[in-house]
């Protein structure tokens, strides 16, 4: 099912959360949500799933309009919010059950004994939830935003202090629900993006900066911007270095330059140059690769 945010604004007050944002996700994508803290993401899922309404801008799934009026459509859309709203004096199957009830299934236990098969939890079922682990807790919570078999699956900060082990799980048992649905996965975590998502959308102060598969992001700040390590023999003057015609800013650490440049055209031959007019012996000259991390710190800081 394909999912359509169209110009989309937020207000609180006189803040804005959200500022016209738009984007698309078709099934079987998996779309990491990015952006610091505050920048609107749980707004937005909010938004889509219908349980918050915009100031302006629509949702749409498969060309109807989603609105908490709309009950039909939002069947489809699965949610396990940031803090994952559980009770932890039920067992863990009483709740799946009750989950399930209340979409008025047919055969609810076959369909909570396939979450359960689904999500792991077949060691612990007949247990409290407040006896579980982090890990687990997660688990009842995406087997009870599976429990109807949603089209789109919205997952807010999912794996959220989970342990190395209870990580790789999860973002195992996210990569096979993404292939029958559309998920969007919101996550701080960019390693976790890079192993998970095929495509990432990172959003700051309610507005999108990137879109687009790491690789397509990751070409596209490298033409913008371009950093560049270099070392020479002998001390250079920083007012030097910055009268290379495209260089932004320099930083000096540990012997070497860290040099900013724009992206319209390799900036080393230039520093080459520079080297050979000022009788210089360039020891190190290299171009600094961008992670999704420091793409993500770039775009979300403003510098």
């Amino acid at each position: 099912m394909d999912l359509k945010i169209s110009r989309v604004t937020k207000l609180f007050g006189k803040q804005k959360a959200l500022d016209d944002v738009s984007f698309s996700v078709g099934k079987g994508e998996l779309l990491g949500f990015l952006g610091p803290n505050g920048a609107g993401k749980s707004t937005l899922m909010k938004i889509i799933t219908g349980f918050l309404p915009a100031n302006s801008g629509e949702v749409w799934m498969d060309n109807q309009k989603v609105s908490a009026d709309n009950t039909s459509i939002r069947r489809n859309i699965g949610y396990l919010p940031e803090h994952n709203p559980l009770y932890t004096e039920l067992y863990v199957r009483e709740y799946l059950e009750i989950s399930a009830g209340f979409y008025h299934m047919k055969d609810k236990k076959r369909q909570v004994e396939r979450m359960v098969e689904l999500t792991g939890l077949g060691n612990e079922q007949h247990k409290k939830i407040g006896m579980l682990s982090k890990g687990y807790r997660q688990r009842v919570g995406l087997a009870q935003a599976l429990i109807h078999d949603p089209e789109v699956l919205i997952l807010d900060e999912p794996t959220s202090g989970l342990d190395p082990n209870q990580l790789e799980d999860i973002r195992g048992l996210i990569r096979d629900i993404s292939r029958e649905k559309t998920v969007i996965f919101s996550t701080h975590i960019m390693p976790e993006v890079e192993a998970v998502c095929n495509r990432v959308l990172i959003i700051n102060k309610g507005e999108i900066v990137a879109d687009g598969s790491i690789s397509d992001i990751k070409k596209a700040q490298l033409i913008r911007n371009q950093t560049v390590v270099a070392a020479f023999d002998k001390q250079v003057l920083p007012e030097k270095l910055h009268e290379i015609e495209g260089v932004k800013s320099i930083i000096f650490e540990n012997g070497q330059w860290k040099i900013e440049a724009d992206g319209n055209e390799d900036i080393r031959p230039a520093i080459f140059r520079f080297a050979v007019q000022n009788n210089l012996t360039l020891l190190t000259l290299f171009q600094k690769q961008q992670n999704l991390e420091s793409i993500f710190q770039r775009l979300t800081r403003g510098n």
